[in-house]
This record gives structure tokens, C-alpha cells and sequence, in this order.
């Protein structure tokens, strides 16, 4: 690669071309998802919607088509809060290799009661961190023919005032759902950086990173209907909140990033500049909670025996 295209700043707005590429974007219909789609698909990348409800992917590739012309777009049928049917998911990929996979699908529950997924695990937990530690192992042997592949795990603002329960991963004594949620969210973190170390110790090519939207609102997110609408009146509502937080758009900023920038390297975390709330993606120093390889192993082991996984996750 010559000096000048490393010198370069990254421009959010003028993204290198990843022709030839393929990404999946779990829960790539809606939210930062949707965004990060409609964004790596301006690259020329083929990418990859993976969602349960076909009507919301095929919604979210319309909304795609109109603003990236000529757009290589697919779906992937995809529940993530259903175990059993993830190999399944995968091996209709239908691919010889994928240069990435982007963590972003979640579920966040407002109230109570405590709910479970198919294979009685509480749902955030099982979706946002238990689905993808699964999926991972299924996705691997395409991740590593790819020849730099990447897994991008979307963490969270909220999960760094949170700590792991390591004796109640699944909120089963004290469901409290935002707390839960923040928990799932740095169980997600933690992984993401755990199985950085553990490729490198395999002498894997594949990298794991991290990245976070900051503070991402939906009433200042672009409209993109029938995906989301915003009115002007909740825009306007919203304006002061805008010194602090950001639209759903840019929040997908640091996660694309984390995707594309040849200078991202495995084991790093990427969010927004500002106070990590808004602004334009920059690295930032992991905090040390979500870095700790003991809560690490032992989530790892947990993990690995509550969906059933290959210690190793398919990389050796």
C-alpha cells in the first residue's frame, strides 16, 4: 500500500471500494445495522442482510437500491436466538469465503417479565452474545479462506458501567431488563476481545474488533422509509440532544471502519470521537473490565457449553 493512501485521513463520507467483497451485517434491516449495510454497500462489497423477517430485509434492500444504485444485496435468513438453526443459516451462504461478519443483531427489552429464547436461555443474553458466539463457529472455515477476514463485534456505551455476574450470566436471580441488557452487551465485548488473543494464538488471519455507536438516537437518524421515519417535529424535539448524541447513520460510522480500514488491527476498540458519544470514528483504549482474560476464559467456557461449541470455535 503507497504512503499517500495511508496518510490519508479516513473520510466517513468517501469510502475505499471493497469490490469482490462480501459482508454479513446480522440484523441488518433496521437501526445501526441497516446503516452500516446501506454504507458497506457503497463500496461495491456484496452484502449480506441477515434477518429472520424476509418482508423487513426485502424493505431494508429496497431502501438500499435507492440510494446505492446497482447494489449487490442479498438476504440470509437468520434468528439468532435459535441455536439449532444456525448451521443451517450458514450453509445456504452458498459462498467459497467472507471477507467479514458484523455482530450488530439485538434484542433490548425495556420491561419486565424475564423472557427466554427457543433453547431456554434469557433472550439478550442468548441473542446478542450466545447467538453470535455460535455463529462464529459456523462462519469461521469461510472467515479464515477469506485472505484478511475480519469479525466486527458491536458493543456498547451501556456496557461500560456494567460488570458480568459470572455466577448468574443469565440474569435468572435479579432481571433487571436494562441492566441485562448492558451486561449482554459487555458479554459481546469481552468475547470480541477474547477471541482476538485467541487468534492470534492459533496464527489465525482472520481479526476480531470491536466497535460501539455512541450515543445513537433514533430521532436523529435520516429518515429511510418504510425502514424509519422521522418527522420534523421529532427532529426538532431532538436538536438540543444533538450536542451530545448522534443519528443512527453515524453511529454505524466506527462499525464500517472496523470493516474497512486496511490500518484497523485485531483486538482494538473503534467508537465515535466525542466524549465516545458522537462524532467521527477514532480508536480508543479497551477498558480494562472488558480486557480481563479471566472473566474472559470463564465466560468463554460458559458460553462454549451453553450452546454446545467446539472449544476452539473452528479456529485452529
Amino acid at each position: 500500500m503507497s504512503s499517500v493512501s495511508q496518510s490519508r485521513p479516513w473520510d466517513v463520507h468517501r469510502l475505499p471500494s471493497a469490490e469482490g467483497r462480501s459482508f454479513l451485517v446480522t440484523g441488518g434491516n433496521a437501526g445501526i445495522g441497516y446503516f452500516a449495510a446501506e454504507q458497506l454497500a457503497a463500496t461495491g462489497a456484496v452484502v449480506i442482510l441477515g434477518s429472520r423477517d424476509r418482508a423487513k430485509a426485502d424493505a431494508a434492500m429496497s431502501s438500499i437500491r435507492a440510494r446505492v444504485p446497482g447494489a449487490h444485496l442479498r438476504h440470509l435468513r437468520l434468528d439468532l436466538a435459535d441455536l439449532s438453526s444456525l448451521k443451517t443459516a450458514v450453509d445456504t451462504l452458498d459462498l467459497d469465503q467472507l471477507d467479514a461478519v458484523v455482530h450488530n443483531a439485538g434484542v433490548a427489552l425495556d420491561d419486565p417479565p424475564r423472557r427466554e429464547t427457543e433453547d431456554g436461555h434469557e433472550l439478550m443474553f442468548g441473542t446478542n452474545h450466545l447467538g453470535h458466539f455460535a455463529l462464529t463457529q459456523w462462519l469461521a472455515p469461510l472467515l479464515s479462506a477469506a485472505p484478511a477476514g475480519r469479525i466486527v463485534t458491536v458493543g456498547s456505551f451501556a456496557a461500560r458501567s456494567e460488570r458480568l455476574d459470572l455466577g448468574d450470566l443469565q440474569s435468572t436471580q435479579d432481571y433487571r431488563p436494562k441492566r441485562t441488557y448492558g451486561r449482554s452487551k459487555l458479554a459481546q465485548m469481552c468475547f470480541g476481545f477474547e477471541l482476538d488473543r485467541r487468534l492470534r494464538a492459533v496464527g489465525s488471519t482472520v481479526l476480531s474488533v470491536v466497535a460501539h455507536p455512541g450515543g445513537a438516537l433514533d430521532s436523529l437518524t435520516p429518515s429511510r422509509p418504510p425502514v424509519g421515519v422521522t418527522t420534523p417535529g421529532e427532529r426538532l424535539r431532538a436538536l438540543p440532544a444533538a450536542l451530545m448524541v448522534q443519528g443512527k447513520d453515524a453511529g454505524a460510522w466506527p462499525i464500517v471502519r472496523a470493516v474497512l480500514d486496511s490500518e484497523v488491527q485485531g483486538g482494538q476498540l473503534w467508537g465515535p470521537r466525542i466524549f465516545g458519544l458522537r462524532g467521527k470514528p477514532r480508536r480508543e483504549p479497551v477498558p480494562a473490565h472488558m480486557a480481563d482474560p479471566a472473566v474472559a476464559a470463564h465466560l468463554w467456557a460458559a458460553s462454549g457449553e451453553l450452546v454446545g461449541a467446539d472449544p476452539h470455535l473452528g479456529f485452529r
